[in-house]
């Protein structure tokens, strides 16, 4: 830390190091976009009246501003500078007050401040402002209106506040309000934080219901969209308000009520805007988190100390990628991005503020008792230091790589791979990263002959590594409009990644959300890594290697699966075929069970098909789709016939009989009844049962008969219709008039076909049978 100013260059330096020094810390600090005024609010205790100030550095010469209130006189909320670039320079300031009036004021030099307007920032003379921002050049607050009755009912008087917008335009005729804009009526107590595009809605401490604390609202003032999140249940919902009676709190949470009443209450300390447009909070325990504008919160950093006091202030600033937080005298800078802690520093004191840095991106300035401290973080010139963060994942993840694989019942960590010289794999990478990642020009310089060798072999896996990371970084940075397709070449490089190593239950969590988030991206993905294509006979078909097929069709373990939804591989896949190519699921069923018969010649539990078949695995996706219909019982019919197994032939064969389409029932015999014996007897023995009990069937009886298996004899042909015929409750009668009974003419070239054939038993006993003597000699005998 290095000082820049005294204090000595404001005016009145001497009272601004008195007021820092009397142990009332500043409620607010503030300093103007041009860094050259400082406003301090100023809440003291009797009999010295609360105040708000504004100091000037000495070149600035002009008159002071210095407003006090005697309380219970309304007290102000808000100190908003306003950018103005047309006229009057280019800010001006507003004070709003807790009552509505806000007053603008500018400041011209060798002048010094004026008050352009006072304004009714409310529509109610009842109206208090508990909180306000601005957005853009609207002023966004939250005000409580009271309710008419003396005794109302405490959960009306709960939803007693009301969110508002109202533009302020500043021009040559002075300043203007346009009209109020209610963007949310009847809702609890909320603080308002505004980014560039985006307004926070942050619950108050003291709100009235449990529920109302249990989520954010973000609100879109482009779209007229709101957005609710829970980030503790990870619930994000959004919705589309297209007219003010939609702006009801209580519609709002229309139907996430329900959910919402099952989550933690938020545990938020401090909150405070990012300079990248997210919302950062710092919950009671002193994790540091980020809330993006689209609802997704993302951790960045847990604060040293243990759980915060209720009184204890924490300090939040945002420099560039760097987040400053000063807690208890202590400075943290963290990069936001990766959450890696870059520098620690003790203050010699505790009442610290940050102060915008003009111009200045790359350092932090903070207003203290003795003075204002810069901080620089930009690196010298020159200088090519490796990435520590990237450098430490290597040593992480060879730590979780050799503790699956260690017998030792001991832990390793970070430390020991470092110090012990047993694993070195990890070290050789860590160098190679140190030396190549920084240095395009001379990748190799300062490496050892060995590592030098190694790094040229590691060349192109390096700069994919560099161009994965840069398109990362284009994901975050582009415009809207060209987001979809940075993602689609993103979301296929990491399918592709994570196909070439260990299919683990942290890369099968990434890859569910990556299919949840991208789905359509990543289903051209997985075409490409499979090389699904079809050939010039319409068949489908795949060259992937067999290291990729073993990454599809793993199958882990029970107690990996099902935790927060997440599913294997397979199963992605095949619900993206069920969204975006049905037709060819089936045809991917039966290539897997191809690969499969080629790699496992015999059934074992280490294949995949020793646990659950494919078939229905890939049954179980299209039972979790939310609507059935027709499409979905010819999806089953054609995945169950498919597999070619006899139980799901079996299977497709009842479905078909159950939706009386008799015509593909023969189809299916037909077809099947030459795979086995076995499986004739079966189609075969349940055809003749339905046959028994309908007439459906006798349009098809010259192509059922010659399915019916060889040792079958005619009076098992009987038994088996007599055990089906359709049981009636009145006395059998020679002739019946119904005339859906099955008859000895319907049998009879059944029967006659028996007949004629020869049985197996006949077969096997026909040289006994043709034997000359009849029964044979006896043998002699043997004294």
């Amino acid at each position: 830390l290095r000082q820049v100013s005294d204090l000595s260059d404001f005016s009145r330096g001497h009272w601004l190091r008195e007021l820092l020094c009397r142990g009332e810390e500043p409620s607010h600090v503030q300093s103007s976009p041009d860094g050259q005024h400082l406003l301090l609010l100023q809440k003291s205790r009797p009999p010295t009246l609360p105040r708000v100030v504004a100091f000037q550095r000495h070149s600035i010469a002009g008159a002071d501003l210095e407003r006090t209130w005697q309380p219970p006189q309304p007290a102000p909320v808000g100190l908003l500078f306003l950018h103005s670039p047309v006229v009057l320079g280019s800010w001006v300031l507003a004070v709003v007050w807790e009552h509505g009036r806000t007053e603008v004021w500018h400041f011209v030099v060798a002048v010094g401040w004026q008050l352009l307007q006072t304004l009714e920032l409310c529509q109610g003379a009842r109206a208090r402002v508990v909180s306000v921002c601005s957005q853009g050049a609207s002023l966004v607050w939250c005000e409580e209106r009271p309710p008419l009755g003396a005794h109302s009912d405490m959960s009306k008087c709960a939803f007693r506040f009301c969110v508002c917008a109202r533009a302020l335009e500043v021009g040559e005729q002075g300043v203007r309000l346009g009209t109020v804009r209610i963007v949310l009526h009847n809702s609890p107590e909320y603080q308002v934080l505004a980014s560039p595009q985006h307004v926070f809605l942050v619950p108050a401490a003291a709100a009235g219901f449990a529920t109302t604390s249990k989520f954010l609202l973000i609100w879109h003032p482009e779209k007229a969209k709101f957005t609710i999140t829970a980030p503790s249940g990870g619930f994000i919902h959004s919705k589309v308000l297209r007219s003010s009676s939609e702006s009801d709190f209580r519609k709002l949470l229309l139907g996430s009520v329900g959910l919402l009443s099952g989550f933690a209450p938020l545990d938020i300390h401090t909150s405070a805007m990012s300079n990248s447009g997210g919302l950062l909070l710092v919950s009671t325990k002193g994790s540091v988190s980020v809330v993006e504008p689209d609802g997704t919160q993302r951790h960045i950093f847990d604060l040293e100390g243990g759980p915060l006091a209720q009184g204890s202030p924490v300090r939040l600033k945002t420099f560039s990628s760097i987040l400053a937080c000063v807690l208890a005298g202590v400075l943290y800078l963290v990069d936001q991005n990766s959450g890696r802690l870059i520098e620690k520093e003790v203050l010699s004191m505790k009442e610290v503020h940050f102060l915008e840095s003009q111009g200045e991106e790359d350092s932090i300035q903070l207003l203290t008792q003795t003075g204002i401290y810069s901080c620089s973080f930009s690196k010298p010139e020159g200088s090519s230091r490796p990435e520590p963060c990237l450098v430490d994942m290597v040593f992480e993840e060879a730590c979780r790589y050799y503790q699956r694989r260690s017998l030792s019942s001991s832990k390793l960590t970070v430390e020991k791979l470092k110090k012990g010289g047993t694993f070195q794999a990890p070290v050789v990478l860590a160098a190679i990263l140190q030396h190549s990642l920084h240095q395009k020009q001379k990748p190799a310089q300062g490496l050892q002959d060995t590592y030098a060798k190694l790094l040229s072999t590691l060349s192109l896996e390096l700069q994919s590594y560099m161009s994965l990371e840069l398109l990362k970084t284009c994901v975050v940075c582009a415009p809207e409009s060209e987001v979809e397709s940075y993602c689609k070449e993103l979301v296929e490089q990491e399918i592709s990644r994570i196909l070439q190593s260990d299919m683990d239950k942290d890369n099968l969590a990434y890859l569910n959300s990556v299919f949840a988030s991208f789905p359509k991206a990543a289903w051209k993905a997985t075409r490409s890594c499979l090389q699904l294509q079809q050939n010039g006979d319409g068949l489908l078909v795949a060259r992937a290697t067999p290291e990729v097929w073993k990454k599809v069709l793993c199958q882990p373990q029970l107690e990996e699966v099902g935790q927060n939804g997440m599913v294997p591989l397979f199963e992605l896949i095949c619900a993206s075929f069920l969204r975006f190519k049905p037709k060819w699921l089936p045809s991917f069923v039966e290539l897997t069970q191809q690969y499969v018969s080629n790699s496992w010649s015999y059934s074992s539990k280490e294949g995949p098909e020793g646990r659950v078949p494919l078939y229905k695995r890939a049954l179980g996706v299209l039972a979790r789709k939310n609507k059935h219909g027709e499409a979905d019982d010819e999806m089953e019919l054609e995945l169950l016939l498919c597999s070619k197994r006899p139980k799901a032939v079996l299977q497709a064969l009842h479905l078909l009989i159950r939706l009386k389409q008799w015509q593909r029932v023969v189809e299916v015999a037909e077809k099947f009844s030459k795979l086995s014996p076995l499986l004739n007897k079966e189609i075969f023995t349940t055809l003749l049962a339905e046959l028994a009990q309908h007439r459906e069937l006798d349009p098809y009886l010259d192509r059922l008969w010659p399915l019916c298996p060889p040792e079958l004899t005619a009076s098992d042909i009987l038994t088996m219709v007599l055990q089906h015929l359709p049981h009636s409750q009145e006395d059998p009668v020679p002739f019946s008039n119904e005339g859906n009974q099955l008859t000895v003419g319907l049998l009879k070239p059944l029967l006659q076909r028996v007949v004629q054939c020869p049985s197996v038993q006949e077969e096997m006993y026909s040289d006994a049978l043709q034997s000359t003597t009849f029964p044979p000699p006896t043998p002699p005998r043997e004294h």
